[in-house]
């Protein structure tokens, strides 16, 4: 016998969440969410963890998902807390990671009546989510079952809303359950239906006439299959791997920079780069340049694999293989033929010139955000995890070579600076290594209730370029150009040591390049709490050495 919540649709709810092997539940407090806390907290099969901010709560449960690559659910209270789950939702639907929300509730008769901490919940996230359940009673628990049946198998962000009236805090002891919960096999393919081999002959024929092949891999989970799938590819001389670093694979014929490699592109570079058949995989693409490329010089055929949804991101896309990578390649081999082309190493000499030109400006630079880069990057300890955030840090990250051994994270289904120290912290917390995040100031400051945490590892550490302020905007030339350049780069004084006082991290402060060398000799040495290292950047200068880097590209 144990403790649960009297209210039956809050045991039905936590009841189900067990039966359907959600092994961790994030809780931000409050009261109309009082029975699901109870019940939750006392449930043998469920992790339950306490985050006060909902917004950060969001993006930590995030970070958890997508490391275990399973559910992670997520309980408030009614009103304006529910809201505050939307940024990680959109980012949860864009970035296939399962998210199951639940929003306690008032009864409809208690709502738009004037009652305190009451909103429309129902549906309320409807655009970026794969299911609503709108609970009544105990009776809809096949509304709880789909939902949680949905958010495993379609791996996206599903809502729970479950209305309570008073009392909320009322107990009563019930039996204890054995759960019988099979786990399925992770990674497996099994699951899935093969494509009809006929069908798939067509696209082979198409595949062994074309002399130019271009393939290229957005965000993706680390995967030893998908890396040999795509090492067996480039042995055939017309195809050529793109990658970026989130697409956690690796290889000296995979082109892992593509914008160090398209900027210096003549107009006659451009179009022999253009491909005849494009072949995409993986999550939301940052390179800008690659996106421009391929739009303005289109593909003849732009063939997506994905289970799930194929974006038209180039604005060429003629079929969509809705399967996983890993399946598709195990079948698309045995049809393929290799093709003579220069196409591949044509580009690869290109690659090696520019990673010349590439070491040579940033051994000599000054002390800049691109110099910082070279120095940190160059510093992470190997098979750590490495979590980005956006804007300037993964754009400046992309021009790099990374440690193959690294595991690379990134935001990217919406591209947000709003929750990536959350996320990171979450990934951390659920990941059996290192993990080392990178920030800039902006996104860091803003994100600053992610310290506000009490599950953080010791082994986390955190890298702030702080340039202050939003430096990407010195390099888009608009900004400048609009005399509010203040409102767009929002320039402050700003930094990070009372926040790490206050939550309990080693703080340590760097301004240039010898004082940043000595303070990473210890920073990755174990401790007993999490480190913090703070880089001060040029904000003024920055943008000048990155543009100097981008012509030296094309001398």
């Amino acid at each position: 016998m144990h403790l649960a919540p009297k209210n039956k649709l809050a045991q039905e709810v936590v009841s189900c969440c067990e039966t359907n092997n959600i092994k961790t539940v994030v809780i931000s407090p409050g009261s109309r969410n009082a029975p699901l806390i109870i019940g939750f907290n006392a449930s043998t099969h469920i992790e339950a963890l306490s985050v006060v901010d909902e917004r950060s709560a969001a993006f930590f449960a995030l970070g958890i998902a997508q490391q275990t690559q399973k559910p992670v659910a997520l309980l408030c209270t009614s009103g304006s807390a529910l809201l505050n789950y939307y940024p990680a939702i959109a980012e949860a639907f864009y970035s296939n990671i399962p998210l199951v929300v639940i929003s306690a509730d008032r009864p409809p008769h208690l709502i738009d009546i004037g009652d305190g901490q009451t909103i429309r919940q129902e549906n309320v996230f409807q655009n970026h989510t794969l299911f609503n359940a709108n609970l009544a009673d105990e009776k809809d628990t096949f509304l709880i079952e789909k939902a949680l049946k949905i958010a495993i198998e379609n791996k996206g962000p599903v809502h729970i809303n479950v209305p309570f009236d008073e009392p909320l805090y009322e107990q009563e002891e019930i039996e204890d359950t054995e759960l019988n919960v099979e786990e399925k096999p992770k990674d497996t393919l099994l699951d899935e239906i093969p494509l009809d081999v006929d069908e798939l002959q067509k696209y082979a024929d198409i595949w062994n006439a074309s002399s130019k092949k271009m393939v290229l891999v957005g965000a993706h989970y680390p995967s030893d299959l998908l890396q040999t799938q795509l090492e067996h590819f480039v042995k055939d001389p017309s195809v050529l791997v793109l990658i970026e670093n989130t697409a956690n694979v690796s290889h000296p014929k995979f082109i892992n920079s593509i914008d160090k490699l398209i900027f210096p592109f003549a107009e006659n570079e451009l179009e022999q780069f253009q491909p005849e058949i494009l072949l995409s995989l993986g999550g939301l693409i940052v390179s800008k340049k690659i996106k421009q490329q391929l739009r303005n010089y289109k593909p003849k055929h732009h063939w997506h694999v994905d289970a799930k949804r194929a974006f038209d991101t180039f604005h060429s896309l003629s079929h969509h293989f809705k399967i996983s990578p890993q399946l598709f390649f195990s079948q698309f081999f045995f049809l393929t033929q290799q093709k003579e082309s220069n196409y591949q190493q044509f580009w690869l000499e290109k690659k090696k010139l520019r990673l010349q030109k590439h070491q040579l400006f940033v051994e000599t630079c000054a002390f800049s955000d691109l110099k910082v880069f070279d120095i940190i990057l160059s510093s992470i300890p190997s098979y750590s995890q490495l979590q980005l955030s956006n804007s300037s840090i993964i754009r400046y990250t992309q021009l790099f070579d990374i440690d193959k051994s690294l595991s690379v994270f990134c935001n990217r289904g919406t591209s947000g600076i709003d929750g990536s120290t959350s996320t990171a912290v979450g990934a951390a917390y659920a990941s059996n290594k290192p993990t080392v995040f990178i920030t800039g100031d902006i996104s860091f400051f803003y994100d600053s209730n992610a310290l506000w945490n009490n599950y953080i590892p010791a082994n986390f550490r955190i890298i702030i370029v702080n340039n202050g302020g939003g430096g990407i905007f010195r390099f888009i030339p608009g900004p400048q150009q609009s005399n509010a350049l203040d409102y767009f780069e929002t320039p402050h004084n700003l930094t990070a040591s009372h926040l790490c006082k206050m939550h309990h991290f080693e703080y340590c402060k760097a301004k240039n390049e010898t004082e940043l060398l000595f303070e990473l000799k210890g920073f990755y040495n174990e401790s007993n709490k999490p480190k913090l290292l703070e880089i001060m950047t040029p904000r003024v200068k920055n943008d000048e050495v990155l543009k100097a880097y981008f012509k030296n590209l094309k001398e």
